[in-house]
């Protein structure tokens, strides 16, 4: 007595699939379609593994369903199959390279000091580094420091414009003002290391 296979619904359950992706998957060519028992498709153990070098591929390995499906046809012409699988290994490292300098940055977001992060001494590198400002000219390179009428901060060595009234300012920021103050303020033998 032949095996009568599974239905779409049990093989989709298997992988925690809904049935949907799998007619999905057939008209992508990433699996074939099985045989059918009348109106309903059957699906036997060797079509329940394609499913799973399906899923695989697409779940697991990340890949676009045209990559997917050269990988799940088979080795027929193994260059295509062997470029394929390595063009998603370089895309994959890329993402992961992306990632992790985005993981770096949100920690050195944590490690701020900087009541306001507008204020960070370190934002205009960033700024130049990560956004399209620094493709540009920018507010960065007509810094203030080329002016005569700038002074330097005397807690974070930034330069800054001095207001042209008013009385003349001796720190770049509030957070700088008040870092000078913590540090004036509390015995050396209570500062952090990073208030000295």
């Amino acid at each position: 007595m032949d095996d009568p296979g599974v239905t779409i619904g049990e093989a989709a359950a298997l992988y925690d699939l809904t049935p949907a992706t799998l007619r999905w998957w057939e008209r992508q060519g990433v699996i074939n379609p099985p045989p059918r028992k009348g109106a309903r498709r059957l699906y036997g153990d060797d079509d329940l593994r394609r499913i799973g070098l399906a899923y695989l591929c697409c779940v697991t390995g990340r890949m676009p369903l045209d990559r997917a499906a050269v990988v799940t046809a088979g080795r027929s012409d193994l260059d295509t199959w062997r470029h394929t699988v390595t063009d998603q290994i370089a895309r994959l490292d890329r993402q992961i390279g992306e990632l992790q300098a985005s993981r770096d940055y949100l920690r050195h977001l944590l490690s701020c000091e900087d009541d306001d992060m507008v204020e960070c001494p370190y934002l205009d590198k960033e700024l130049l580094e990560h956004t399209p400002l620094g493709r540009t000219t920018s507010f960065v390179t007509d810094s203030p420091a080329s002016d005569e009428n700038t002074s330097q901060c005397p807690v974070c060595d930034r330069p800054f414009r001095q207001p042209s009234r008013g009385r003349p300012r001796t720190y770049c920021s509030q957070p700088c003002r008040q870092r000078a103050y913590r540090t004036r303020r509390t015995p050396p033998s209570k500062r952090r290391p990073s208030e000295d």
